[in-house]
């Protein structure tokens, strides 16, 4: 089977995790082999790095940021995605390029195409043949993580709702410049329903026939 590479993105709370379990299990389901992983912290070395750039409490410099994530994402590509798309594998993972783009490149103002060339370089060039961008306004996002962790944000959660508002629209900015790769789906709706739109899109695919 031709392996395939699947990202999800949105803001905290859209439902990553729940959609990536969901259609895990769906692919498994079908006879695919999964690989669920994310960035950071899909290898030894990234969970250490994640421990730096999500509850580091002192500050992180913004470059210093962009960086630590694009030194994850080339040691995660090389060990971890090229080996199981290689095998035949589905891989899905939570966040990848377009994260650093629309939180380091435009909500931190570092640049969208100069973060973009720093994680193209990292990855070879790897590019998802989907993303799921899953789209949910900032307050309810916010809210949602509060009612599932209280008060315990993360730095980048722990930014101001403009931040927030920043990257939400980065990543629909991004959606509308690649059709050809983004599935944009409205993540308020509920999860069944997400899912099944997740589904739609990613059985043709993988091969699955939802006829």
């Amino acid at each position: 089977m031709t392996g395939r590479f699947i990202t999800l993105e949105g803001g905290d709370g859209a439902g990553k995790t729940t959609q990536a379990e969901r259609l895990s299990a769906w692919l498994g389901e079908h006879g695919r082999t999964v690989v669920r992983t994310r960035e950071p912290g899909g290898t030894d070395l990234g969970v250490r790095i994640r421990e730096i750039v999500l509850h580091e409490r002192g500050h992180v410099a913004p470059r210093a940021e962009a960086l630590l994530y694009a030194a994850d994402r080339a040691h995660h590509v090389e060990t971890v995605v090229r080996p199981a798309v290689a095998r035949g594998d589905v891989v899905l993972q939570d966040r990848y390029i377009d994260s650093s783009v629309a939180y380091q490149g435009v909500a931190r103002g570092l640049g969208a195409d100069d973060v973009r060339a720093v994680s193209d370089w990292a990855t070879g060039g790897l590019v998802p043949d989907l993303t799921v961008l899953l789209d949910l306004d900032v307050l309810v996002g916010r809210a949602r993580v509060a009612a599932a962790r209280g008060d315990t944000f993360d730095r980048l959660e722990s930014e101001a709702a403009a931040f927030h508002e920043s990257v939400r629209r980065a990543f629909l900015d991004m959606a509308a410049a690649e059709p050809e790769r983004f599935l944009v789906v409205d993540a308020s709706m509920p999860a069944d329903v997400v899912q099944q739109a997740v589904r739609a899109a990613v059985g043709p695919l993988v091969g699955i026939d939802q006829a």
